[in-house]
């Protein structure tokens, strides 16, 4: 009887772990990206301000290293480093996010340290291996500076100011997104902006999982997973952990967005993987506990190439990386 029982309990958890494994197969199914809008509305004088500090190196330590320095808007927002040099040739912890499309991350950097692009903006002025400098002593370099004085003035009643200068970045970079890519007019109902390979590339990208943690209009970027689920990855860097200090969070990071993954090389937060095609690798090996090969995984990197969106305009009259 004992027997019995045993095998009914065993036959029924089965029963209802594959029930919930349907039902997870369909929920993924049912989950449709969205194409990212085509302009962002902001106050001009704003993104003006913003875009003129972003490429200053006015506000790093010794006034070599601005935000272009590090997020290059003539390419893809990022660099093209496994770790990028800060003040006096410092490597930096990470690989550099890409800063396009950032304003649809749930949170920013790699360990989700910053709320939004506010929260984000002035931190990298203070830390010891990016612009190394001190919010005080960057405040006060543009407040000695008539030009700056005049333009934080006609925008913002109390000046020059830690919130506004966060401020004033942030809505800049709200700005920089990379709409129209050939995916996203897929989405509007151009079902020939895509080739019949990143079609099927899409189709296991759903069905394969990949889904599940890069979904949303940023394909990524709207939560945390753990890197390393099956197996161990061998990061050094500790993530979520770092933060909160609570176990369950070592090796946690942001999910990163794929948009213009084709021209963010190198990949993961330290850079690891070269080509599109290693990340993949990476990521269905580690977190999804699979293999991919030959044709599925020319697929799916072809659907990953259609992510790639145009620069805005904004950006158009910027040549190379500054400083």
């Amino acid at each position: 009887m004992y027997r019995a029982l045993k095998g009914t309990l065993m036959r029924h958890t089965i029963y209802k772990i594959g029930m919930l494994v349907c039902m997870m197969h369909t929920l993924l199914w049912s989950v449709e990206l969205m194409p990212l809008p085509l302009k962002v509305e902001a106050d001009p004088k704003k993104v003006a301000l913003g875009k003129k500090l972003f490429l200053d190196p006015i506000l790093s330590k010794d006034k070599t290293l601005s935000c272009m320095s590090c997020h290059d808007l003539s390419f893809n927002g990022a660099g093209t480093e496994k770790l990028t040099k800060g003040i006096d040739g410092k490597l930096g912890y990470f690989n550099v996010p890409t800063v396009y499309n950032a304003v649809y991350n749930f949170r920013q950097f790699w360990d989700g340290r910053a709320k939004d692009l506010r929260d984000q903006a002035l931190q990298p002025i203070e830390n010891p291996v990016e612009m190394g400098n001190t919010l005080q002593k960057a405040l006060q370099d543009l407040k000695d500076n008539k030009a700056y004085v005049k333009r934080f003035n006609a925008i913002y009643k109390d000046g020059i100011t830690p919130k506004n200068l966060a401020d004033a970045i942030a809505t800049f970079e709200s700005v920089l997104i990379t709409p129209n890519a050939p995916f996203d007019r897929y989405l509007r109902g151009d079902k020939n902006a895509i080739s019949a390979r990143a079609k099927e590339g899409y189709k296991l990208f759903k069905e394969k999982g990949c889904i599940a943690c890069h979904n949303g209009i940023n394909v990524g970027g709207n939560l945390y997973n753990k890197f390393g689920i099956y197996g161990d990855p061998k990061s050094k860097e500790l993530g979520r952990y770092m933060i909160t200090h609570k176990e369950e969070d070592k090796y946690v990071f942001k999910v990163p967005s794929l948009r213009n993954i084709s021209i963010t090389a190198p990949y993961m937060h330290d850079g690891r993987a070269g080509t599109v095609k290693e990340a993949v690798n990476i990521m269905v090996k580690y977190q999804l506990g699979r293999r991919l090969y030959g044709k599925e995984l020319r697929d799916i990197v072809s659907f990953l190439q259609s992510l790639r969106g145009e620069l805005p305009e904004i950006v158009k009259d910027i040549n190379g990386s500054a400083q």
